[in-house]
């Protein structure tokens, strides 16, 4: 049920964030502006990806749910009020020297932008950056609403994030504004959106909060074990903004185009990996904490469980978004006549597909970290993820120039290459993680018999939406891409419910 809040908050969210993303594409397609932006999303996001939801949750969860199951509500709550107070600190700080440094961050880690789209990219940062800080500020309140098992709120609130962009997009549009004016209009938005984010969540978070005030930490004991988690957290976290901003820099040295496509194709990739990687890691995660008192058997159940849920939704993910990359991408062309076409799908299709086989591993790795940080090992992760970048990285650059001579769609393809080599690493990591996990967990192994039906399943589904692609007429692109995905999702959900390893209830017909 708490999984089932998560994917619903998530999915609420996630499709605005399809809309958001159907939106910039119609006005800004793939081109030196595209390419801007999501250099500017990137940069800044650094802040959030060392001190946002998943270093947060990992270290704060665990300690702050513990102290409440011990009847020390009022130890928990100075621990929550620490940790708000140091977020704000520090996120704050981090966010103005951003601001601040933004020609000397555009000029290091994009060099290869040329001039135009980097003096936009100067013009993004100061906005984008204070944005950032806000939305860190809010994953503080996600963590107790989690701890608190209020799943939906938290993970719907970012829906508000992109309801803010999507409508300075449109306000501007209608203004008349244009090119850089209408961009800047767009991260204002997301500025905005910030706010709503973690506005929304404050009135929930406070009535669990009676009392808390933000501090520095002083005298609060548990906030050192808080803190100790926290650091091989942010070390593994570093290593993913390494890894982040690595692609910036190389992709910026790539053919125009590059980071735009690789903005379209992540959050298509991502959306699997939120809607039931994350979700059921994060919904795990306070359960986890409380298994660990009940012994190693419960942990290795419930993740044993936890692996089995995530790769029965990840697998026919993976391999739509490999065999059905054109009809996937459809929603980017709902606009009529604007600047994303069938060649700018076509090539965001065959990156998503790089992206994609990489896709299983991604969002089980996210279970099996949640295992290690219930059980009270958050530096295990942390140093798999610095090989897991190194391989990526290493991967990544060795594919990337020979495949920018690679044509798709008009479009250079040399961002399949970063795409591939981050596939690498993202297997790597699930291997590794998997083999040291099973070294301290009795039981069976993490990945079994039922995973192998599901393949078989999916296999038989892909040919149904191949069957159902050819007999449908060449109508709307999101009619015809209807007309494909329906007949997969359906066939491989009828082929599971018969096998009998299906979590979804459907319904029996004539009882």
């Amino acid at each position: 049920m708490a999984a089932r809040r998560v994917a619903a908050g998530i999915l609420v969210s996630r499709v605005l964030g399809l809309v958001r993303e159907s939106v910039f594409a119609h006005y800004f397609g793939n081109g030196a502006l595209a390419d801007a932006w999501r250099a500017g999303l990137r940069i800044p996001n650094v802040i959030q990806n060392l001190l946002g939801e998943g270093s947060l949750s990992a270290s704060f969860i665990p300690v702050y749910v513990r102290l409440l199951e011990e009847g020390r509500e009022r130890e928990a709550g100075r621990v929550a009020g620490a940790v708000l107070g140091l977020l704000c600190l520090v996120a704050g700080l981090l966010a103005a020297a951003g601001a601040w440094g933004a020609p000397f961050l555009a000029a290091i880690v994009a060099p290869g932008l040329p001039d135009e789209p980097r003096t936009v990219l100067v013009s993004l940062l100061p906005i984008l950056f204070p944005m950032v800080a806000l939305l860190v500020v809010s994953a503080w309140a996600l963590g107790i609403l989690n701890s608190h098992r209020r799943f939906f709120v938290s993970y719907v609130a970012p829906a508000l994030w992109n309801v803010a962009i999507i409508a300075a997009v449109l306000a501007g549009a209608a203004r008349g504004l244009m090119g850089l004016d209408l961009l800047l209009a767009m991260a204002w938005g997301a500025l905005g959106g910030g706010a709503l984010q973690l506005l929304f969540q404050l009135p929930f978070a406070a009535r669990h909060l009676r009392g808390v005030v933000p501090s520095l930490g002083r005298g609060v004991d548990a906030l050192r074990e808080v803190v100790r988690n926290f650091v091989p957290l942010v070390a593994a976290r570093g290593a993913v903004n390494l890894s982040a901003l690595l692609d910036v820099f190389l992709a910026s040295f790539l053919a125009e185009g590059a980071l735009s496509m690789m903005g379209y194709a992540q959050p298509l990739y991502l959306l699997p990996i939120s809607l039931f990687g994350m979700s059921i890691a994060a919904a795990e995660l306070p359960e986890l904490a409380r298994d660990r008192v009940a012994g190693l058997d419960a942990v290795g159940r419930r993740t044993r469980d936890a692996v089995t849920r995530v790769l029965f939704w990840l697998i026919p993910s993976a391999i739509g978004y490999v065999f059905f990359g054109d009809e996937v991408t459809a929603f980017l062309r709902v606009l009529p006549s604007g600047a994303f076409g069938a060649g700018d799908a076509a090539a965001v299709g065959m990156l998503l597909a790089a992206y994609a086989v990489g896709l299983p591993a991604s969002g089980t790795s996210r279970v099996i970290s949640s295992a290690f940080y219930a059980l009270g090992d958050p530096r295990t992760p942390a140093r798999i993820a610095y090989l897991r970048i190194t391989v990526s990285a290493l991967a990544g650059v060795a594919l990337m120039f020979p495949l920018d001579r690679w044509i798709v769609g008009g479009f250079a393809m040399g961002a399949a290459g970063l795409a591939l080599g981050s596939t690498a690493g993202a297997w790597l990591e699930l291997y590794l993680l998997g083999r040291r996990l099973g070294q301290r967990l009795p039981g069976s192994a993490l990945i079994g018999g039922p995973v192998r039906r599901c393949l078989a399943a999916a296999a038989v589904a892909t040919l149904a939406g191949f069957g159902a692609g050819a007999l449908a007429p060449a109508v709307h692109p999101l009619v015809s891409a209807a007309a494909v995905l329906l007949p997969f999702g359906l066939t491989y959900l009828a082929i599971t419910a018969a096998m009998g390893i299906s979590p979804v209830k459907l319904p029996r017909w004539g009882r």
